[in-house]
């Protein structure tokens, strides 16, 4: 992480905590949950050599200011326009989402078309797309999530046992996300606010489909070049992510992340960065 620069930027909504490196063509990068902009420690070295580089910390989340309301992807993508767009003078860019950060890439490519250059999508479908997001109670965490007070009162001091559960049962390759990594993401969401920030991005899952149902009512799918990619084990989204993508979006590729489970930029952080550097340095057909 020494060549990877921290930043803060007042959006007028609070403070976002970014990160940067590399020069050349603007690439956004979104992270997913219970994850924060450290996740693309192994990804970015691999792209700064062709891509400006800019990974905030979400909303609510990782080093951000904490808020407490404002997690539908909607709210969310507009806090990432305001960095890029209104701090960093940005008027086109490449955009990724891992995660929570996939529907909030989507949201952010459904409000800007004319910005978003591409999208890639990682490991997550779209609420919304007229499938069942928690893929028929596989992810059973959800419901607990969206159920309101419970997990933060079941979850308080014990954030670590339930991190650990899902680091390490929805992970292919064991120890890709080590104990120093786990603790820098507890760090983040020990402080205070941050669970129930976590929570609020599964709480705005109705909104977030409503949404995108909205979306394609007015404007049809989404004509943005999309690359979706999903993990091929354990607890991995499969082609659930590019199947997802297909039913929102025209012109739709991708497939599946070889031996990983849903942690996909830890578990293989070369894969996706040469997939990602292919997808956005392929000349406009």
């Amino acid at each position: 992480m020494s060549d990877i620069q921290s930043h803060y930027a007042d959006i007028g909504s609070g403070l976002v905590h970014y990160l940067t490196a590399g020069a050349g063509e603007p690439l956004v990068l979104l992270h997913g949950i219970p994850q924060t902009s450290y996740e693309w420690r192994y990804v970015i070295p691999l792209l700064a050599d062709r891509f400006r580089i800019i990974a905030p910390d979400l909303r609510g989340l990782g080093d951000s200011s904490r808020a407490s309301d404002g997690f539908d992807k909607k709210t969310v993508a507009a806090d990432v326009w305001r960095l890029v767009h209104d701090h960093l003078n940005l008027d086109s860019f490449f955009l990724v989402g891992h995660d929570w950060g996939g529907p909030t890439a989507f949201a952010l490519a459904c409000a800007h078309t004319e910005a978003v250059r591409r999208l890639a999508i990682l490991d997550v479908p779209i609420p919304g797309d007229g499938a069942d997001f928690s893929q028929n109670g596989r992810r059973w965490h959800h419901p607990l999530f969206r159920t309101p007070h419970l997990p933060e009162a079941l979850l308080h001091d014990r954030e670590h046992i339930f991190f650990d559960w899902l680091f390490d049962n929805y992970s292919y390759l064991p120890n890709s996300i080590t104990q120093a990594d786990r603790q820098e993401y507890l760090r983040t969401y020990r402080k205070p606010g941050a669970m129930s920030a976590l929570f609020g991005y599964y709480r705005a899952t109705a909104q977030d489909a409503s949404d995108n149902q909205a979306f394609l009512a007015a404007h049809g799918k989404l004509r943005t070049p999309v690359l979706a990619l999903g993990g091929d084990k354990a607890f991995g989204r499969g082609l659930d992510t590019l199947h997802s993508l297909q039913r929102l979006a025209e012109n739709v590729r991708g497939g599946l992340v070889p031996n990983s489970g849903h942690w996909v930029t830890e578990e293989q952080p070369e894969f996706i960065a040469a997939e990602l550097r292919k997808f956005f340095l392929e000349e406009p057909r």
